[in-house]
């Protein structure tokens, strides 16, 4: 990862958050448990002002770009891959505002002298048994305009970072089927949390059911209109940043594991053995190729005149980057062997964590089939 550090800058950026991975490791196992969360994680966070890592000068942030944000999320990734999902939504969503300026100005200027006091925010727009709003579907959940007030009712899931988060940003459908975000804090009457996220991998993100029963908000709490869409989209690369991040770290763990494990019936390390030598030749290979790939793609994204070009690029940079870092940890696996499973040991941990990047956007398959009909129209109109 050193190599792909370009500034000083990044490298003070990178020394700070290499500080925190140790901690960030042996809490790891706390995480296993229904409920968990790494409160200590995001607190030392907040403490080196991540929180305000991509907030705009002009706001009193460091006004950071997508290269530091994804150097970062990877180096948190592997001390936790919990942690810089989880955080990661905070800081990329702030991100993807600095880069387009999306939002109702009077919305973005309170809420970013909030972040700068260390507010965390996220989006909130899944719903269980709705279909994917990727896919189309138009929100379960309802704001009603009732006078000078939005009453929002409804529950979106997968909320993640959903302990500490201080707005939540939820997506509605209003009386003409239009889909608005509507801010909503905290502390507001009929807003709760439902601890339902139960997942094996990534349980620290902590991703509960969000549940507002007739919730009201000012109509100011408008967070953008509803036909504006955020053009620049790059910051959804912190995705598959934290997964290479997390497969990072069972590298490293399975490097470490073989170059100290002596069989009695070998008499030197496994990783003088050439079986064991090619598998970790392979796991060099495949995770080097990931981030000429992923930071590749970053930098290409940053010195694009019209980064809506650059959707294909984004969306086949996670899947490739991806199932690289799920290649990663397998070959990790059998490099430590049977014991890899053991719930004492983190691998398993990797393990699982690694395979929940398969689940986050963009899905291979439509990616896939977006590629697909592209390439059967370039075809059609070569014919004629």
């Amino acid at each position: 990862m050193d190599s792909f550090i370009k500034t000083p800058e990044q490298q003070q950026l990178l020394d700070q958050l290499k500080k925190l991975q140790t901690d960030f490791q042996k809490r790891e196992p706390e995480l296993d448990a229904f409920g968990s969360f790494p409160f200590e994680n995001i607190a030392k966070l907040k403490e080196i002002g991540y929180h305000t890592l991509t907030l705009p000068k002009e706001f009193g942030g460091q006004g950071l770009g997508l290269y530091e944000y994804i150097l970062a999320q990877e180096a948190i990734s592997e001390g936790s891959g919990s942690t810089g999902l989880s955080i990661g939504w905070s800081v990329g969503i702030v991100l993807e505002y600095a880069e387009n300026r999306h939002w109702h100005h009077g919305s973005a200027v309170w809420l970013m002298e909030k972040i700068r006091n260390g507010a965390l925010i996220n989006t909130a727009a899944t719903e269980n048994n709705a279909g994917s709003p990727l896919r189309g579907a138009l929100p379960r959940t309802t704001a009603v305009l009732d006078g000078d007030e939005w009453v929002i009712t409804g529950e979106k899931t997968y909320t993640s970072l959903s302990p500490v988060l201080d707005y939540f940003f939820v997506t509605a459908t209003v009386e003409n089927k239009e889909v608005v975000t509507v801010i909503i804090p905290r502390k507001m009457a009929g807003l709760s949390i439902k601890e339902s996220w139960d997942m094996l991998a990534m349980r620290g993100t902590a991703s509960h059911t969000l549940v507002l029963d007739h919730v009201r908000v000012p109509a100011s709490y408008l967070l953008k209109p509803s036909n504006v869409q955020a053009i620049a989209k790059g910051w959804l690369l912190h995705i598959p940043a934290c997964y290479i991040g997390i497969a990072a770290a069972a590298r490293t763990y399975a490097i470490q594991f073989a170059s100290s494990y002596i069989p009695a019936s070998l008499g030197q390390p496994i990783a003088e053995t050439p079986n064991i030598k090619q598998t970790i030749g392979e796991m060099e290979l495949e995770l080097a190729t990931a981030r000429h790939m992923l930071y590749g793609t970053v930098e290409r994204y940053e010195h694009a005149k019209d980064k809506a070009d650059m959707d294909e690029a984004l969306n086949v940079t996670k899947i490739a980057v991806t199932n690289a870092a799920i290649n990663i940890v397998d070959k990790a696996m059998k490099i430590v062997g049977s014991r890899a499973l053991s719930e004492s040991n983190p691998m398993h941990r990797h393990y699982l964590n690694v395979r929940a990047g398969l689940y986050n956007p963009p899905m291979e398959d439509m990616v896939k089939a977006q590629l697909a009909n592209q390439a059967i129209e370039n075809s059609r109109l070569k014919e004629n």
